[in-house]
Formats: C-alpha cells, sequence, structure tokens
C-alpha cells in the first residue's frame, strides 16, 4: 500500500474541488514525502502550479512542468518613475521596446548562442538540434502569455523593472523527452530514478535550461535598460538586481533529511534569499525575503496566481474592461483584444496572496505598475 504524503498548505481560501483532487492524487503518488501547497495554486496539467513537491530517490518532469527556469528578474534605475508620468514618453518607450525585444524569435539567420551554452550538449540529437535552431532564435525574446516586462514604482518613487520569462519553446521540449522515458506511476505520473542514467540526464538538460532563461532575462533587461537610457535618460543600477527561477528541482537538505524538492510556480524562500513576486498587469508586486520555513519546503508563492481560466477569462472580459482594469498603468491599447485573457481581474488578490503566506517571506518592497509590455 502507497504511503501517504504529508501535506502542508497556505491558502487565502478553500481551493476548488478539482485542485483537492489533484493535490490527493499527487500525495498518493509513490515517493512523494511532502507536499507544500503555496496560496497562488491553481489547476494545471498533471501537477497545480503552486505547488513543491519532495521525493526521496525520484524526479519528478511533471512537477517541474515544462516552462523550466521560468523565473523573474528585477533591477532598479537612477531615477525617478515619474519620468513616466509623460504620455509621449511612455509611448516612446512602448514603442522602443517593441522593436528591442520580439515575443516569439528574432528575424533572421539564428544567431550564436553564448559559449557555456552552445558549448555543452543536451542528451539527444532531436534537442541538441533544437537548441542550435529554435533556442538560438529564441534567445532574449519575452514569449506569449503570462511572460511580460514592467517598469514600476516603489513607495519612495525609485524606478524599477522587472521581467518574467523563462526556457521559451526548449523547456518544454525537454520535459516532454525526458517524461516519456520515465516510469509511470500510480495516479498517472511519471518518474526518473535520480541516480539513474535517465535521471542524470534530465537533470543536466534541466541545468542547461536553466542557464537559457537566466541569459535570456539578462538579454531582455539589457534591451529593455537601453530603451530607457535612450527614452528617459535613466540608468540601470546593476547592484539592485534580484534574480529567481521559479519551475526547477534540486536536492536540498530539509528539516535535516536530503530531499528532491520540485518546485512548479514557486519560489525558493530559504532564510534571507531574495525573491520577486510579480501580480496581475494592473496590480502590485513585491520584493521579497524567505523566512526559511521547513513546512512549505523553504518556498513560496511565485505571483498572484490565475483565478479564471483563460477561456473563462476572454469569455467574461471584453477589450473595453481590459482597458478600464488597467487605467493609471500604460500599455498598448493596440493589444487589448489579444491580452484580455490576461486582464487583472482572471488573477488572484495578490495582497490576499501576500497575506496567506507572511510565514515563508518577508516583504522588502512594494512595488505598483507604471507601464506594461506584453507579447500579444
Amino acid at each position: 500500500m502507497t504511503a501517504q504524503a504529508t501535506l502542508k498548505t497556505w491558502v487565502a481560501e478553500p481551493p476548488p474541488r478539482e485542485v483537492q483532487d489533484a493535490l490527493a492524487r499527487l500525495c498518493r503518488t509513490p515517493d512523494v514525502v511532502h507536499v507544500a501547497v503555496m496560496p497562488d495554486v491553481h489547476l494545471a496539467e498533471d501537477v497545480c502550479v503552486g505547488t513543491v513537491v519532495a521525493t526521496g530517490s525520484t524526479l519528478l518532469p511533471a512537477a517541474v512542468g515544462g516552462d523550466i527556469g521560468c523565473g523573474m528578474a528585477a533591477v532598479a534605475f537612477d531615477g525617478k518613475a515619474a519620468a513616466l508620468d509623460d504620455a509621449r514618453a511612455a509611448a516612446a518607450v512602448l514603442g522602443g521596446l517593441g522593436r528591442a525585444i520580439p515575443a516569439l524569435r528574432r528575424p533572421g539567420p539564428a544567431p550564436a548562442l553564448p559559449p557555456a551554452l552552445a558549448e555543452r550538449e543536451l542528451s539527444a540529437p532531436g534537442l541538441e538540434s533544437l537548441k542550435r535552431r529554435t533556442a538560438a532564435l529564441q534567445l532574449g525574446t519575452l514569449g506569449r502569455g503570462n511572460h511580460f516586462l514592467e517598469l514600476q514604482a516603489d513607495e519612495e518613487g525609485r524606478l524599477w523593472l522587472m521581467v518574467h520569462s523563462g526556457s521559451r519553446g526548449i523547456g518544454p521540449a525537454i520535459r516532454d523527452h525526458h517524461d516519456a522515458r520515465g516510469e509511470r506511476l500510480p495516479g498517472g505520473l511519471r518518474a526518473l530514478a535520480a541516480d539513474g542514467a535517465d535521471g542524470a540526464a534530465y537533470l543536466s538538460d534541466l541545468g542547461w535550461a536553466l542557464e537559457y532563461a537566466a541569459h535570456n532575462r539578462a538579454r531582455m533587461v539589457e534591451a529593455a535598460a537601453e530603451v530607457v537610457r535612450t527614452c528617459l535618460g535613466r540608468q540601470v543600477c546593476a547592484d539592485t538586481s534580484i534574480a529567481c527561477h521559479h519551475n526547477f528541482v534540486r536536492r536540498e537538505a530539509i528539516g535535516g533529511r536530503e530531499l528532491w524538492v520540485h518546485r512548479k510556480g514557486a519560489i525558493p524562500a530559504a532564510d534571507g534569499e531574495f525573491g520577486v513576486i510579480p501580480g496581475s498587469m494592473g496590480a502590485p508586486s513585491y520584493h521579497v525575503r524567505g523566512r526559511g520555513c521547513a513546512a512549505a519546503l523553504c518556498s513560496s508563492a511565485h505571483g498572484a496566481g490565475r483565478q479564471m481560466s483563460r477561456v473563462e477569462a476572454r469569455r467574461r472580459v471584453g477589450a473595453s474592461e481590459l482597458v478600464r482594469q488597467m487605467r493609471g498603468v500604460w500599455f498598448d491599447h493596440r493589444a487589448a483584444e489579444l491580452l484580455r485573457d490576461e486582464a487583472p481581474s482572471a488573477y488572484k488578490d495578490v495582497g490576499a496572496v501576500m497575506r496567506a503566506q507572511r510565514e515563508l517571506t518577508a516583504v522588502v518592497r512594494r512595488l505598483r505598475p507604471v507601464l506594461s509590455f506584453k507579447g500579444g
């Protein structure tokens, strides 16, 4: 008989029945010893977003998901966000970002990947081919869905940049390749033995994707910083940089035991560790410091979390309603029809999320959105 994993939740309200059922199945999965549920939890394929899963000896690619290395980068500028009070300045920045940061792929032939990525081989020929073609073309691109770039103001009015993106097309390919090689477990998930050849190959490819995602965000930070410098005359202050992943797995010591900690839509929050938690397009975001809560597997929410599916949001929110909800934040109104499923009302109240996880993180600063840039 399969032992039941322990389950600990930090939620603002009881999750929907389908989320509770998914969590119950996860807790019955062999080798899962503990599950921590973040306040931004919501239903997703196989394993809910906002879930942290600890195993003893196996790796669960579905408990990381496809956007391996998806995460955040934030950095401050040497000036005030009031520079964006002027509509012409905001329009210039939005236009500059649109030219500098593609949504899907860069035009023309694929550029060379950085040596650290180009010289490190992936575990299968198909992944290597995808690395040379698609991954090279997508480096420095934002993606669609909930990926975004935002300019923000902190409590003192200082201008900040925040970027949310990940490993683009190659992350799902890595997940799918290794998940297919796993052993099917009761409940439906597939597992790889962490000390076996397949587990080692997955960890190696995952490490590559994490590095790619970090390079991807760094390229966009550099491009956005140049746009802000050109349009607003503000310079980046590199010593303010904060970065974190929220889809990955690694070996960690938790409560005196070595475990494989899988985070799918959760940031690491060890004692003193800095992180970034975004709200929706129209809601505040937070810079936080981890409290090292072992029962939460030293983790934290990664954002507001969806409360409507994309289909429901598109059914309930029209373009004019999105514009109304975004009042006070600059964005390209021509993309309103395409961004309806990203409306602020499609997401949970990020303030409630933060209150539900006071045990997990301490707020360092609160930032309000000033300008939002998304791929349509």
